[in-house]
């Protein structure tokens, strides 16, 4: 018997989000404190030429990252200073880091959005009964998920230098991100932090696309 349009045409939904979910979760999961700990202990993670130790970067990055997931404004960062009583940041690192706070709360926003509209796909598909093609959704999305994340992730790796050029000026003004090798920003995240970055959660998202897409692999659309 042929299914129905709607139900289909949900699936497919479910498709969709499931990337986007694995990806945001994925970048959520790295918002914590041992994350730091972790990449700055990292073997041959470069030391900053300009005297930070791994506690001043894991302090002060610390801070950074929670500004980005509070509701602070500004001055929650803008106010840091060093020993001498000179800012922690310069006006355009600052500019940067309300551009770079809106991005991922707007991202987030989109992570819950999207995990609120799969649960009510879910229970529609439960009550409806078109779970099956809801599981279906969900595999596909699994392979999606490993196929695009997997190839961002593959060219990440061997042209770092076109992607992240490319990444940040889809999402900000071109020069507003770019800073001087002396620039705290530089200092607590050099390139090697980003590089780590898009792998791990690379990583997570692959583990979780072939988790789906493996797990529900007996699963058929009828």
């Amino acid at each position: 018997m042929k299914s129905p349009i709607l139900p289909r045409a949900a699936s497919w939904l479910v498709t969709i989000l499931v990337p986007v979910i694995l990806t945001m979760l994925s970048i959520r999961f790295l918002f914590n404190p041992l994350y730091l700990r972790f990449e700055y202990n990292m073997p041959g993670f470069p030391p900053d030429p300009y005297g930070f130790t791994t506690q001043d970067r894991i302090r002060w990055a610390q801070s950074a990252m929670d500004y980005l997931i509070n509701d602070a404004g500004i001055d929650y960062i803008g106010d840091l200073r060093f020993d001498d009583g000179t800012s922690l940041y310069n006006e355009r690192e600052l500019g940067h880091m309300v551009d770079v706070k809106n991005t991922v709360q707007a991202a987030f926003a989109v992570l819950y959005g999207s995990i609120v509209v799969l649960i009510g796909l879910g229970l529609w598909a439960w009550f409806a009964r078109w779970w099956k093609m809801f599981l279906v959704g969900l595999r596909r999305g699994g392979w999606l998920a490993v196929i695009l994340v997997g190839s961002l992730v593959f060219f990440s790796i061997i042209a770092f230098g076109i992607f992240f050029t490319a990444f940040h000026n889809v999402f900000f003004q071109p020069g507003t991100w770019q800073f001087l090798w002396s620039d705290t920003l530089i200092r607590l995240f050099p390139t090697r932090f980003w590089q780590d970055i898009f792998i791990y959660v690379g990583i997570l998202v692959v583990l979780g696309g072939l988790a789906l897409g493996l797990g529900l692999r007996k699963v058929s659309e009828t």
